[in-house]
């Protein structure tokens, strides 16, 4: 059995208008991670990510370079319990 994790991620630097949300949408299904990433007014990038532990580590990690135009400042998470179980990666508007 697999042990399942959720993480709301808080991505800051230069990660709006550089294809982030794209790249951790690729990212996430390269990995198997369900859930959704969004742009923040504030220049932010909000993402939670759902499932294997291993795997969300792994996005996680990826977060802290994104993609090559990206400048990422800081990965700021917060574990949260799985109340809802995500059946895709999306991009949320």
């Amino acid at each position: 059995m697999t042990d399942k994790k959720q993480v709301r991620a808080r991505i800051t630097g230069v990660v709006q208008g550089v294809s982030f949300r794209y790249a951790t949408q690729r990212t996430a299904n390269a990995h198997g991670v369900t859930g959704w990433v969004r742009n923040m007014p504030d220049g932010a990038v909000e993402a939670v990510f759902q499932g294997d532990a291993n795997d969300v580590d792994t996005v996680l990690n990826w977060c802290w370079t994104g993609p090559s135009f990206a400048r990422v400042d800081d990965v700021f998470t917060k574990e949260e319990t799985v109340e809802e179980e995500f059946s895709s990666f999306r991009i949320s508007y």
